[in-house]
């Protein structure tokens, strides 16, 4: 095993090397025992290794990233001097994991989600945890909660089985994570075997009739003053281009491409995406005003910051429309149905709203712009006609966009 002293550089450049044991070691040459392995995938932990009642154990500290060298350095020295002191770090480090609650081991389960996933997704995980499971279990031992505490925390959600149903998701998902790092056995996930609810589909899809509602009820609250035309535009373009709330509210201007007729959105629930704008959503762009200082197209009240939400607004309009119930995410299905409809071919309709495709079909992207443009034109026009209280129409002509607000 190579020697050496154990330093950020030399940490950084430890790499694992075949063939070998699954774990590769570099040990210090200052603090005898202090050192660090490299596994094949690349990940890092600091370790200390020594002799105790004449067999040589070995306890892990940290992982390499969230323990820096001088600060894993640092607890080495405090672990190996509490060896000499005859203390058992193994037996000890049983112990607290033994005594850790789920409350404890849910906010550093979190903190590993803020960092891995989307910041929405970050946020309903850390609802559910403080409105559904820690209220229920957060005071328990993670290794003393059996399956019958889950099945009794479905239960209790039952007037919301979609949401039960996810809330068992994501503990199953933290015992997980907590298994990994060796805390709890994977195979004992009080989740398995509990019984989930069965879940209706909430897919809706609006009807010619009722897109023609909701185009006469967006025309009546923008020219009454009840509702800003921003959030009108902003409703009229998640119909126009299936895109998710977020990717409308968030766009930028100057990720626009009115040649190539696209909103390049560089983040999305799927990375980065070219939102395709039909001839009638890129007159909707072309009228918006821009706002002097505010990057965003749907600008929100305080400076500089994007529209925060529609939801208010989307009542009053599904209200007027008499579409109660619809959400703001059944536009992107309805988009989605009217390409359907009109026999665009799934693979097409999947790409216009951004699905991931395998990676092996990438390559030719290029040469699915032109059926893409065709298709989002075909449900562009047929969405704008209905939106006007017509069965069909042509395709609006594009208009050039207006300069920045003074």
């Amino acid at each position: 095993m190579p020697v050496g002293t154990i330093s950020k550089r030399a940490v950084d450049g430890l790499k694992w090397q075949p063939p070998g044991p699954s774990q590769q070691f570099l040990w210090d040459t200052a603090l005898r025992g202090f050192g660090v392995y490299v596994l094949a995938s690349g990940a890092k932990a600091y370790v200390i290794q020594f002799r105790r009642d004449g067999r040589s154990q070995r306890v892990k500290i940290g992982p390499h990233g969230i323990y820096t060298p001088e600060k894993a350095r640092d607890e080495a020295k405090r672990l190996l001097a509490r060896v000499v002191d005859g203390a058992d770090p193994n037996a000890e480090k049983r112990e607290r994991r033994a005594a850790r609650t789920v409350n404890a081991l849910a906010e550093e389960f979190l903190a590993h989600v803020d960092q891995m996933k989307k910041p929405a997704t970050g946020a309903e995980y850390r609802r559910i945890f403080s409105k559904h499971i820690l209220p229920a279990i957060g005071s328990r031992r993670l290794v003393d909660v059996t399956r019958a505490d889950i099945a009794a925390l479905r239960s209790s959600m039952r007037q919301t089985p979609v949401l039960a149903n996810r809330a068992l998701a994501i503990f199953a998902s933290m015992w997980n994570w907590t298994a990994r790092l060796g805390h709890v056995e994977a195979v004992a996930n009080p989740v398995k075997g509990v019984e989930r609810f069965r879940e209706q589909s909430r897919q809706r899809f609006l009807t010619s009739d009722e897109v023609a509602r909701l185009g006469e009820a967006l025309d009546r609250v923008e020219k009454n003053s009840r509702i800003d035309g921003y959030s009108v535009q902003a409703i009229k373009l998640l119909l126009l281009t299936g895109a998710r709330l977020r990717e409308v509210l968030h766009a930028q201007w100057a990720w626009v491409d009115f040649e190539r007729r696209a909103i390049f959105l560089p983040d999305s629930k799927t990375g980065q995406k070219p939102l395709h704008l039909s001839a009638p959503a890129m007159a909707i762009l072309a009228d918006l005003p821009r706002i002097e200082g505010n990057p965003f197209i749907f600008p929100g009240m305080k400076p500089g910051s994007p529209k925060s939400g529609l939801f208010d607004s989307w009542k009053t309009i599904r209200r007027e429309a008499g579409l109660e119930g619809v959400r703001l995410h059944d536009l992107r299905h309805s988009f989605a149905s009217f390409g359907a409809g009109a026999s665009l071919g799934l693979p097409v309709i999947g790409k216009l709203l951004g699905h991931t495709q395998a990676s092996t079909t990438q390559r030719y992207a290029h040469l699915s712009d032109d059926p893409l443009y065709r298709a989002v034109d075909a449900i562009g026009a047929t969405i704008s006609a209905a939106l006007d209280g017509k069965t069909g129409g042509d395709i609006a002509p594009l208009k050039k966009p207006r300069g920045n607000a003074k």
